[in-house]
């Protein structure tokens, strides 16, 4: 035997739903509405059990089959939503603008790198062709002995008698060639006044 201590079960039911419904409904986000109706199908059961028990009734199940919000709420409803799309969207957007920075940014750290190490190792390798070569010069120089020298020196007096100018400027220096090479012609003559001698 049931008891029903109120004289229009059904429409108190309705109305008390109603009310809930609203209750539920404005406790969560306008953008989660759609996607939780479990979770307010079970907190409608709880409320209107709540409610129907001291009327001597039980609510076992509750299921809302579609939600229609009121225009108004519909178009703040789609507005929020294209508002978080474009948010998403500039936030996306910006974090690729970003990473591209990021990436051009380091690119450049590592080009600048390399080439900064092209150019040490390029002055290293200048400097050791430039010290070899100073040694071969020096290692030639040490084996040049006193007449090749003065020879040397006589054909750069032959360079400049060739030309055109009609004063020269010697260094000091130069007249301490002098003495060899009168040596070596000195030298020279004597020799060959001895050979016709040996001939005869």
């Amino acid at each position: 035997m049931s008891q029903i201590n109120v004289k229009n079960f059904a429409g108190a039911l309705q109305g008390v739903a109603a009310t809930s419904l609203r209750s539920v409904i404005g406790d969560i986000p306008l953008d989660d509405v759609l996607s939780q109706r479990e979770k307010i199908n079970e907190t409608l059961r709880l409320k209107l059990d709540e409610v129907t028990e001291r009327w001597g009734g039980k609510v076992t199940t509750v299921e809302i089959r579609e939600i229609l919000p009121p225009p108004a709420v519909q178009e703040a409803m789609n507005r929020q939503l294209s508002a978080e799309r474009t948010r998403r969207a500039v936030i996306t957007e910006s974090e690729g603008t970003r990473q591209a920075t990021i990436n051009v940014a380091e690119g450049d750290k590592q080009s600048a790198i390399l080439r900064a190490e092209g150019d040490r190792q390029a002055a290293i390798l200048r400097a050791q062709g430039f010290s070899e070569a100073l040694n071969t010069i020096f290692g030639a120089a040490k084996n040049i002995d006193q007449k090749t020298m003065t020879l040397q020196y006589l054909d750069a007096l032959k360079a400049l008698g060739s030309g055109p100018a009609t004063k020269f400027i010697i260094p000091l220096e130069f007249t301490q060639l002098l003495g060899p090479l009168g040596a070596m012609v000195q030298s020279g003559m004597q020799a060959g006044d001895a050979g016709p001698s040996k001939r005869g």
